[in-house]
């Protein structure tokens, strides 16, 4: 009995320390699960702090942008088109006069060749003039009055990009008309490069006389003008045409070239060839106005071409290669939809039910991606089942 006492005893405390082994490692596991659970609360915390924080800021960032978008300065604008019609466009400050071109190509589906231009006219002032391709539209717009009747056009002008299709014609101007007429094209190509691909634009040495509206008057005095990079000078009455001698003119840093219209009758000009140079934002008759007169077409069209260059420079150049890009780009979509059109043979009729055989199976498989299609079947639906469908309805 004593013996059994004691393995009793013995049994009791046996399972008293292992009763008390396995309270410790569960108190141990819960220790370290309850630690873990306040590390991941602890990073769910975080985390939701940190995306909480990212919606904020994406918030921040949208307001701004928005308010950005507020601060765009728009206008609305009615562009005449030559055949009579007219479109509407909203146009913004960070659009160029390329970026409308381009918007007007695809609502009025014309050609994209190089002459399509926009310009604008002013009735008031009997002038008109081509935006250049990098320039910003809003800005000289924003120029006009309310209660101005000039207006916006798209239009094709042989004037635009003419001096690099025929360069020699400003550049070899002094050379009889027949040489000029004759050059090669690849001699053409030599003197756009000469002239446009180098460092530093050069500007054609252009010289003459012109007629120059006297300040307030009617009446016009000759002088010997010539064009220079940074201006139009003129050499005083008795005076050489050397540079210590020379008399600026007007600078184009601040000012527009415009072609001129019925001035013979409103200014009682020598000749109907004149041209304007003006700051943009005056739209009214001033004193601040520049009127020249030229003999013919021919020398208006070189002075007006040759002060677009010395204003514009590389610019200039850059919007014609922009131009041609464009117009290439255009005419090869359009012989890809044409040959693609005229070598597509005419569809066959449809095949009756009992007459020409089903298509194979393979065919009718061979279009679809099973990834792509199992995603536009219904949920009950399978891919597999929809196999066995089109297997049953090809037997």
């Amino acid at each position: 009995e004593t013996g059994h006492t004691l393995g009793s005893n013995v049994n009791q405390h046996t399972n008293t320390n292992q009763n008390s082994s396995n309270a410790q490692f569960l108190a141990k596991v819960l220790l370290q699960s309850n630690t873990a659970l306040l590390r991941t609360r602890k990073l769910l915390s975080n985390f939701g702090e940190e995306i909480e924080a990212q919606i904020k800021a994406d918030k921040i960032k949208m307001a701004l942008e928005k308010l950005k978008e507020a601060k765009v300065k728009k206008l609305v604008v009615k562009v005449l088109i030559k055949d009579g019609s007219s479109k509407t466009l909203m146009v913004d400050e960070r659009q160029n006069v390329r970026d409308v071109l381009d918007n007007l190509f695809e609502k009025t589906h014309c050609d994209c060749n190089v002459d399509w231009s926009l310009y604008e006219t002013n009735p008031d002032l009997n002038l008109e003039r081509g935006f250049e391709d990098h320039e910003n539209l809003v800005e000289p717009l924003s120029g006009w009055t309310r209660d101005s009747e000039n207006k916006l056009h798209f239009d094709e002008r042989e004037d635009k990009y003419e001096v690099f299709k025929n360069p020699q014609n400003y550049y070899l101007w002094k050379k009889d008309k027949q040489t000029l007429k004759d050059m090669r094209d690849k001699d053409k190509e030599l003197l756009i490069e000469e002239n446009f691909c180098g460092t530093s634009i050069k500007v054609p040495d252009l010289e003459g006389a012109l007629y120059l509206r006297e300040d307030g008057k009617k009446s016009w005095k000759q002088k010997l003008f010539l064009l220079r990079a940074s201006g139009i000078y003129y050499a005083p009455k008795g005076k050489s045409k050397t540079s210590r001698d020379l008399v600026c003119f007007v600078q184009f840093d601040n000012v527009n070239v415009y072609y001129a219209k019925d001035l013979k009758s409103k200014y009682k000009a020598p000749t109907d060839y004149c041209f304007v140079l003006k700051h943009p934002q005056i739209q009214k008759d001033s004193q601040y106005i520049k009127y020249l007169c030229c003999d013919d077409p021919w020398t208006l069209n070189l002075w007006v071409t040759g002060i677009r260059i010395a204003k514009y420079g590389a610019a200039f150049y850059n919007n014609y290669k922009t131009a041609v890009k464009k117009t290439s780009s255009g005419s090869a979509w359009a012989n890809r939809i044409t040959s693609s059109t005229g070598s597509s043979p005419s569809p066959a009729p449809s095949p009756s039910l009992s007459g020409s055989p089903r298509p194979s199976l393979s065919k009718l498989l061979s279009f679809l991606h099973p990834v792509y299609f199992t995603n536009l079947l219904p949920p009950p639906i399978s891919l597999s089942i929809f196999i066995s469908i089109l297997l049953l309805s090809s037997v």
